[in-house]
């Protein structure tokens, strides 16, 4: 599905220059585009293939890499392109431990905090290249202390435990993922007056329910060992230069005064899988939790404590002034050159990226390969096309933003729309969200590529078939790389995908803020994320 399903992708995001952009004759222009004589799913295939062989973290070398196969693919193109670097703020797990004392009378527990590789997994011999399960500018600090069980870490849920008695205060939180933020939900435990914070999956929303339920690889739900990590920074852009852009030698403010602006938590946290956050939920006493505070059907009675489970939770990271390196490529227009129509996906991934983002770096790669098929049928753009592959996205937008501080006022006056895309294909089905200035060009683009699941209807057939509720999404929050051109500097943006959800990867609620993770037992590549 991801070759059939990328490649009708990249015939509706190209739509947009050719049928919007271009000067006559579009028409013919489109048609050679989703023709078959441009169709080359072996090459979108291979991009895939090619950026997901290891885990690629932004700042590593193995991101750099990847930066120079983007690179060098647009260049190959014939397309101007160039790196555009910024030194940022960056954390990476130094240490970590995590002990559970279930009640005074029994022997503690100390979990491996690792994630199983499943047999036969044709990555495992890079696995140990991936990062320790960590949030992204968590607080470093050891705490021991209760744990209470949390629910979502909302503020409505802090609020049901005040009516049930719970005194927070000096304890350990327990949340699950889902519904906001992580950073919120650290946020959140803080203001409650708890000491640190535990973020596990529950499967309720990510496992797959019944005692029959399977999971990757043989299904899309989380295992049990596996940990979603991301970031809980709440801004965008690198912490130390808030406003303007990290370029060389620029002014910064101090870690102290990153920490006063409320962007990073101040109390320790960190990830953990379902198995961990169960074997941690069965040591809580107490109240029995409400109804829908319970979990899946065959999982223990939930109760809110505190204790008598008490937990040692100790994390230490490093902060690194990293290079990152955002991939650009431009396409000077013929009668508007000074007008931009910009497309971005980002490239870094916290394991291997094989929905999030690189199904979306794929998707880009290969338009990039079918506009130069069409400049040398004598196709050029009306207005100027820049591609852009932003670096550092998982750790708070950070290289789309840094780019759109530099290039503010240029954009401004300058730019006409931005589209984006980041986990573009994660299943079956169309979605997209932008501003209304774009709602018709979505459509007009989706009533003239074929859905590659009935070749009887078009896309647009299927989305209005497929779709409860509004057609067309609002772009909110700052759930991927069009945040900063939103709402920064005003320019039109959309968002688009393939797929509802992943549950190895997000819930749309969490994508409302900043994107979430693969875990390491993600599929490394297109054939396993039919």
């Amino acid at each position: 599905m991801l070759k059939t399903t990328g490649a009708t992708f990249l015939a509706i995001a190209t739509s947009f220059f050719i049928l919007h952009f271009s000067p006559p004759p579009k028409s013919y222009y489109h048609s050679l585009f989703i023709s078959s004589s441009l169709s080359d799913n072996a090459s979108i295939s291979h991009h895939l293939r090619t950026l997901t062989r290891r885990p690629h973290v932004a700042g590593s070398q193995a991101n750099a890499e990847a930066a120079s196969y983007v690179l060098s693919t647009l260049s190959a193109c014939n397309i101007k392109a160039h790196i555009v670097s910024y030194d940022v703020l960056l954390t990476y797990p130094d240490s970590r431990s995590l002990t559970l004392t279930p009640s005074p009378s029994e022997p503690p527990i100390t979990f491996d905090l690792k994630q199983e590789i499943y047999e036969g997994d044709p990555y495992a011999d890079v696995a140990d290249e991936v990062l320790p399960t960590n949030h992204a500018y968590a607080k470093s600090g050891s705490v021991v202390g209760p744990v209470v069980y949390v629910n979502y870490g909302r503020v409505e849920d802090y609020g049901t435990l005040k009516e049930m008695g719970v005194n927070v205060t000096g304890t350990v939180a327990l949340a699950r993922y889902g519904e906001i933020f992580r950073g919120d939900i650290v946020m959140n435990a803080f203001e409650a007056g708890a000491i640190g914070a535990l973020v596990y999956t529950d499967r309720k929303d990510y496992g797959g329910e019944g005692g029959d339920a399977k999971w990757f690889p043989d299904d899309k739900w989380m295992p049990p060992s596996g940990v979603q990590v991301g970031t809980v920074y709440n801004g965008s852009g690198d912490p130390t230069t808030p406003g303007w852009a990290s370029s060389e030698g620029c002014e910064r403010v101090s870690v102290e005064e990153v920490e006063s602006s409320g962007d990073v938590p101040l109390i320790p946290s960190m990830p953990i899988s379902g198995a961990d956050g169960e074997t941690i939920l069965r040591s809580i006493g107490g109240q029995i939790a409400k109804d829908n505070w319970q979990g899946s059907k065959d999982a223990p009675t939930y109760r809110v404590g505190p204790g008598p489970g008490v937990v040692n939770l100790e994390y230490n990271g490093k902060q690194v002034i990293a290079t990152i390196q955002n991939v650009m490529g431009v396409i000077e227009g013929v009668e508007e050159p000074d007008r931009f129509v910009i497309l971005g996906n980002h490239r870094d991934a916290w394991t291997f990226g094989a929905v999030d983002p690189n199904s979306g770096t794929a998707a880009l790669l290969e338009v990039a390969q079918r506009l130069q098929k069409l400049q040398r049928s004598g196709w050029k753009p009306r207005r100027t096309i820049i591609l852009c592959n932003w670096d550092a996205e998982e750790y708070g937008l950070t290289g789309s933003t840094e780019w759109v501080e530099e290039n503010r006022e240029l954009l401004a006056s300058r730019a006409v729309a931005y589209l984006n895309v980041d986990c573009a294909v994660s299943g079956a089905g169309f979605h997209a969200s932008g501003t209304p200035q774009l709602d018709d060009l979505l459509k007009l683009a989706t009533q003239q590529v074929q859905d590659p699941d009935n070749s009887s209807q078009t896309i647009y057939e299927q989305w209005i078939q497929s779709t409860e509720s509004s057609l067309i999404g609002r772009l909110g929050g700052a759930g991927s790389d069009y945040a900063a051109f939103l709402q920064h500097i005003g320019v039109p943006a959309a968002d688009m995908r393939f797929g509802a959800g992943f549950p190895a990867t997000a819930t749309a609620a969490e994508l409302s803020h900043h994107t979430n993770a693969l875990p390491l037992i993600e599929a490394p590549n297109s054939d396993n994320n039919d």
